[in-house]
């Protein structure tokens, strides 16, 4: 069984924060990307590098995954994924994007803007909630 969890931002020990996801908007669509070895779309994000700021990994992240070049982030709050009792922890971001460059020839193989969120993620048990979280956030803070 995975269950996805909120918590309140700094309520969740830093060391534990292991990945940054970032949902993301630019000319009022969303942004999903495909990794390369995939057919699915994602949110991005991706795994902390050690000794590596939260905050540093989703700006990281955010560029390596979708080539932006000017762009705002807003911390939203720490979740979890829970699989049987084995909790493991991120943050959730959203990013504003107002310039997409050049995509960086690395994991990512395409970038695409959505109205709204795609049919076919690639994690479809954790994304529509952090998805939601993410809208809720706008809805209550920008």
């Amino acid at each position: 069984m995975l269950k996805v969890n909120f918590y309140d931002l700094g309520t969740i020990e830093d060391s534990l924060l292991k990945f940054a996801v970032i949902s993301t908007k630019h000319n009022g669509k969303w942004v999903f990307v495909r990794h390369k070895e995939r057919s699915t779309w994602e949110i991005p994000g991706g795994h902390r590098e050690d000794f590596e700021d939260i905050n540093d990994t989703a700006s990281r992240e955010l560029v390596e995954e979708t080539g932006a070049e000017s762009y705002k982030l807003y911390p939203i709050c720490i979740y979890s994924v829970d699989r049987a009792g084995e909790e493991s922890f991120g943050q959730l971001f959203y990013g504003e994007v107002e310039k997409l460059g050049q995509l960086p020839d690395l994991e990512i193989g395409e970038v695409s803007l959505f109205d709204e969120m795609p049919i076919n993620l690639t994690y479809p048990l954790i994304q529509p909630f952090l998805f939601e979280r993410s809208i809720e956030f706008l809805h209550s803070n920008l």
